[in-house]
């Protein structure tokens, strides 16, 4: 047996506290967690220990905290260089609208773990066309439950693990949509193949009606209004938001940034899913782990717990993410043997995450 050791560990809801791990070809499997006594504490220390008896020395030994690797929820990998993004400390991403044979081809040789959409649906004329930042060949105008049923089809061919839609009427109200049958239609067609739906909402109403016609999440906090508590309340009830507070002014809060961030807070106190996510490629954002999206999210009143599920939300596979030594005096009041620093420096301790194979983490770390 392959095994790797790590002071501690994040398990998707909380820290472990020492933990040790199999490896697996490209993925790792907890062994062991909780040590019964003082010798099984060892492995840390290279004994290789489980549970007070002696199973494998050569251990491989993280002097650190292990995760899941950190992800972009939010990307246009066609707008950005690829791989920058391993040395910014994002293992993995999630292409939320690009030429579909473009991204399944760089899926084949990506630097990072690549989820993708392929292709925007959209009714005719509809966002983004026109848009200069978005070639022909990511777009598709759909008109009709054929229409919609064929390219759905095709971003399954294509490796699609998500469907995107686009519902963006605009601030004036003028942008072409689809009717509520319509929208309707593409969701049930999406979900019949088995992909759930990210929906680009923008324009008064538009957030509620991708939720209310089954969405899945939201690529956006919405920005565009305030939601009323009830809407926020049930839009926690049934949909994941991506968070992208950053586009708002890159650090340079204005008044739509203060609509999404009041928005966030009411559905993350409501028990809402809020997943770390920039737009990448949407103007001047770093290529990995920003910074102001972590200290947005803690702004939005979220929890250590909640911003560090935000971001790592995957299982431990391919490449995850380490931050070397714990966060000692840093840590949460609340818990202080937890490695989760507290709010004021939860953000700087994060972006320090490194991104490891895990088929290599043996040689890494021996």
């Amino acid at each position: 047996m392959r095994l790797v050791s790590a002071l501690d560990s994040w398990d998707g809801q909380d820290f472990t506290g020492p933990a040790l791990f199999a490896i697996e070809g490209d993925r790792l499997t907890r062994v062991d967690t909780r040590p019964t006594d003082d010798r099984g504490a060892g492995y840390i220390n290279g004994t290789g220990y489980i549970n007070g008896t002696a199973h494998i020395n050569g251990t491989a030994h993280i002097a650190g905290t292990l995760f899941p690797g950190f992800t972009d929820s939010h990307v246009h990998l066609g707008l950005v260089d690829p791989n920058r993004l391993v040395p910014g400390g994002i293992a993995r991403v999630v292409d939320l609208g690009s030429d579909p044979a473009l991204i399944r081809d760089l899926a084949a040789s990506s630097p990072v773990d690549l989820e993708y959409a392929g292709a925007f649906l959209t009714a005719a004329g509809g966002y983004p066309v026109g848009r200069t930042w978005a070639p022909a060949a990511s777009i598709r105008e759909v008109m009709s439950a054929r229409e919609s049923a064929a390219a759905v089809d095709e971003m399954t061919a294509a490796g699609a693990s998500v469907i995107k839609v686009a519902l963006n009427s605009g601030v004036d109200g003028t942008g072409p949509v689809w009717d509520d049958r319509m929208l309707g239609t593409v969701i049930r067609q999406a979900h019949d193949a088995g992909l759930p739906v990210v929906a680009h909402a923008e324009g008064i109403g538009q957030a509620m009606r991708a939720i209310r016609a089954g969405a899945d999440r939201l690529a956006h906090t919405p920005w565009t209004e305030l939601l009323s508590d009830d809407d926020v309340r049930e839009a926690a009830d049934t949909c994941s938001w991506i968070s992208t507070l950053d586009i708002h002014g890159w650090g340079d809060r204005g008044a739509e940034f203060g609509i999404a961030l009041d928005n966030l807070s009411r559905f993350s106190a409501a028990g809402g899913h809020v997943l770390y996510g920039t737009d990448l490629g949407n103007g001047p954002l770093p290529v990995g782990i920003n910074t102001r999206e972590l200290e947005a999210l803690i702004a939005a009143g979220l929890s250590p717990e909640a911003v560090v599920g935000a971001i790592a939300p995957g299982p431990l596979q391919g490449r995850v993410s380490i931050i070397r030594g714990l966060a000692g005096a840093d840590r949460t009041a609340a818990a202080p043997d937890r490695a989760a620093p507290n709010r004021s420096v939860l953000a700087d301790w994060l972006s320090t995450a490194t991104v490891h194979s895990v088929r290599d983490l043996e040689e890494t770390f021996a």
